[in-house]
């Protein structure tokens, strides 16, 4: 960014009125004039670097301000052991804290924040001697009672099996129950419990925050909805929770961590009557004396869950403190004032007393917002249960005084008795991702032209050509809805159509949407953080007619399809059909189904960079160019086949057989193709002879760890980028610089003797 500090203008005239007035006069009278006067811009120009230079020395004395040039030597004064400068953000925070890190060394605290301050993710600590079976000692703190900490197991001892929450967290850093000593080396599951190990266990994927959606609805029932607005099943995400103030520091409980939200992790629901609660339900609620007299008897008593509740309450005086009791006016509000602040339910459903139908704060997993007679605003949590939601969508019976039920692991919410009116319903949720790829709600540059037309929409309403500015000016939508309706545009001259920044609009395709570019017009068309989809069981694309000078797409997701609704439509892949002239087509991280010509198109140039490209049905290429001159691909994941003319590649992935028909020209570096494709002459690359499948955790779309490569996969892939970074559309985030510099700082600043264990959780 130039800067803004007239330090050129002011040195150029400053210059120009030293030099005596004749030669200033000449200068303009020469045949080639005003050559003095570009000398002295030259001069001018340097003398500005010159003293931004000398005005940013004491800048560069803090670490906070100094440029990057300046972080090595301030690393020096203190002694640091600096970790690799590719990673800008730990290599600034491992020198600023350098002295913090020395004088907390070898404490869980600082251990733990390590994780966060050099990798930019989230992980817990745990020593594993606690995790080891034992004899308990009597010196041993006394057994953890509450907030979803104690199995029934105690410490030491053996697992409670009566317990199924527990052994869901069993090789999890939550896992409550304990194991024999494991001597080996450690290898998945193998060796991790033993004195000396210190397990690391590592969150890498986001949790983005999405707020009012249109959910999907089953069948159109007003009852059954997903979160997802295509209809797929994906897993709520918690929010990262923790305390900014690292003073505050405690270790993480399963809820503060960004990951999938489990059903019995939501369902966790522990109460603590407490004096203030009975006095405020005697305010607020008409609580009678005798009612309030009983109710006292339960003071300061913790219940581990809403049955052992309802047990002591059926104790509790007469038949008339009992119906009083169990009223909906009294019972409801008795469950959301003594609900414990330090449980699973507290904490990932909102209190409706603290906050608005539009405003979900950012720390709060997911909401519900129903304009409708039934659920008026948002539904409160005492009124919700969470299950597992199957595809009958037929639930056990629930208390009358339920509402709603939430399925975390699968995104799926019930109304449970009336239906509501699917247009009335309004959704907030977290969906978990790799990185800032495809259509997503992180920050984006958008794009500005004062010399366009800019028009914004919202609330779902149909896209027009109206609303398109005919071709020729920007639309900017500015919520997260669905949108079910756009229309073709059949003289595109400069169009562009995004988000707005932070926002995910869903664009379901009913037909196939035709763009025509407008001849001799030097036609752009620009789309930027858009996810386009289509209805369930229905095949469109995106027609590209007519003629472009340059078309992008970047931050959007192109669906790839694959799998079914919740209504079992089939989800088919939107793919890009080119029957036109481009010049120039950018795909920009983004997420892309197929990108094919017909036989009255061409692509001239195309350029992919740190995306992800499928094809899910394996007799179509994912690029399929009969026509074109060169495709370049920098750090992208291909899952299938390609066939192109021209090919420079690298940093890419591609799993399948590919062909490309000028082997002579352009190059393949540091990337990886099966070993029978034809492709131009490899340098540093990996060709492999087996399936490449099982090298991701997920082939399928709207999973978390869709696209990621997983530890099984070869170390000249996850190590074989330019940088030594890993190949595919993940390069950009350094995952394996980043955890070698996590590696040599714990082994920095933990006790002596001890042996770190890394774990991938996410």
């Amino acid at each position: 960014m130039a800067a803004q500090d007239n330090f050129e203008r002011y040195f150029s005239e400053k210059i120009w009125e030293m030099i005596p007035a004749i030669y200033r006069h000449e200068d303009g009278l020469a045949d080639n004039s005003h050559v003095l006067k570009a000398i002295v811009a030259v001069l001018a120009r340097q003398a500005a670097i010159l003293r931004r230079s000398q005005d940013k020395l004491w800048n560069d004395q803090s670490i906070e301000l100094s440029d990057d040039w300046a972080v090595a030597y301030i690393a020096d004064l203190v002694g640091t052991r600096l970790i690799s400068a590719l990673n800008k953000r730990g290599y600034r925070i491992d020198v600023a804290k350098t002295i913090y890190y020395r004088r907390r060394k070898g404490t869980p605290r600082i251990l733990e924040e390590l994780i966060s301050d050099i990798t930019g993710w989230e992980g817990k600590l745990v020593e594993e001697f606690k995790r080891l079976g034992r004899a308990r000692h009597g010196l041993d703190p006394k057994p953890m009672l509450y907030a979803g900490r104690f199995s029934g197991t105690m410490p030491g001892g053996w697992a409670d099996l009566r317990q199924p929450r527990a052994s869901e967290l069993t090789d999890t850093p939550f896992d409550e129950f304990h194991h024999t000593p494991d001597m080996r080396k450690h290898s998945g599951q193998n060796g991790r419990y033993n004195i000396p190990k210190l397990g690391f266990h590592l969150y890498r994927l986001k949790a983005y925050k999405v707020a009012n959606v249109t959910p999907f609805s089953h069948n159109n029932d007003g009852l059954g909805f997903t979160f997802d607005p295509s209809g797929r099943d994906i897993p709520l995400f918690s929010p990262r929770r923790r305390a900014t103030d690292w003073d505050e520091w405690h270790s993480a409980l399963e809820w503060e961590m960004p990951a999938p939200i489990r059903c019995r992790l939501l369902g966790h629901a522990e109460y603590l009557i407490r004096a203030a609660d009975i006095q405020d339900l005697k305010d607020n609620h008409s609580l009678s004396a005798a009612t309030e007299s009983a109710l006292t008897k339960l003071t300061n008593w913790h219940f581990k869950n809403e049955s052992q509740l309802q047990i002591a309450l059926k104790t509790l005086g007469d038949a008339t403190t009992q119906t009083e009791l169990f009223s909906p006016a009294i019972y409801l509000p008795l469950l959301r004032l003594t609900l414990a602040e330090d449980c699973g339910k507290n904490a990932l459903l909102p209190d409706v007393s603290q906050l608005h139908a539009t405003a979900f704060t950012p720390l709060l997993p997911f909401g519900l917002y129903v304009s409708s007679p039934l659920a008026k605003d948002i539904l409160p949590r005492e009124q919700i249960t969470a299950a597992d939601i199957p595809n009958s969508w037929a639930l056990p019976p629930l208390p009358a005084t339920r509402r709603l039920a939430i399925d975390a692991e699968k995104g799926r919410f019930l109304f449970i008795g009336s239906a509501v009116a699917a247009a009335d319903v309004i959704a907030t949720y977290h969906y978990g991702f790799s990185a800032d790829i495809g259509a997503g709600t992180y920050k984006r540059k958008l794009i500005k032209n004062a010399a366009l037309t800019t028009v914004e929409i919202e609330n779902g309403v149909s896209i027009t050509a109206a609303k398109l500015n005919n071709g020729n000016g920007i639309t900017q939508i500015k919520d997260n809805k669905t949108y079910e309706s756009i229309d073709n545009i059949g003289a595109v001259e400069n169009l562009t159509l995004q988000a707005a920044d932070e926002r995910r609009p869903f664009i379901k395709l009913k037909k196939n949407w035709l763009l025509t570019g407008a001849a001799n017009k030097n036609a752009q068309l620009i789309l930027n953080g858009l996810w386009i989809g289509c209805e369930g069981n229905k095949d469109f694309s995106i027609i590209l007619k007519g003629t472009y000078d340059c078309v992008t797409i970047k931050n959007c997701t192109i669906d790839p399809g694959g799998g079914f609704n919740i209504s079992g439509g089939k989800l088919n892949p939107v793919s890009i059909l080119i029957e036109g002239t481009i010049q120039k087509l950018v795909i920009d991280t983004s997420i892309i189904a197929t990108i094919k010509t017909q036989p009255t198109g061409l692509v001239e140039e195309l350029i992919i960079c740190d995306s992800i490209l499928q094809s899910i049905d394996p007799t179509k290429r994912v690029i399929d160019l009969d026509k074109g001159k060169m495709v370049h691909i920098e750090r992208t994941t291909v899952l299938g086949s390609l066939k192109v003319h021209r090919l420079e590649a690298c940093e890419v992935i591609i799993t399948e057989h590919s062909d490309v028909a000028d082997t002579q020209t352009g190059c393949f570096r540091f990337s990886t193709a099966p070993i029978s494709s034809r492709l131009p002459r490899p340098y540093q690359s990996f060709l492999f002879k087996k399936e490449a499948k099982h090298w991701f955790n997920s082939r399928i779309f709207g999973r978390p760890d869709y696209a990621q490569l997983n530890e099984t996969a070869p170390v000249e892939i996850l190590r074989g980028g330019e940088n030594s970074s890993e190949m595919g559309a993940f390069s950009s985030q350094i995952n394996p610089i980043k955890m070698d510099g996590l590696s040599a700082k714990i082994e920095e600043y933990m006790p002596f003797g001890l042996i770190p264990i890394f774990i991938n959780q996410t």
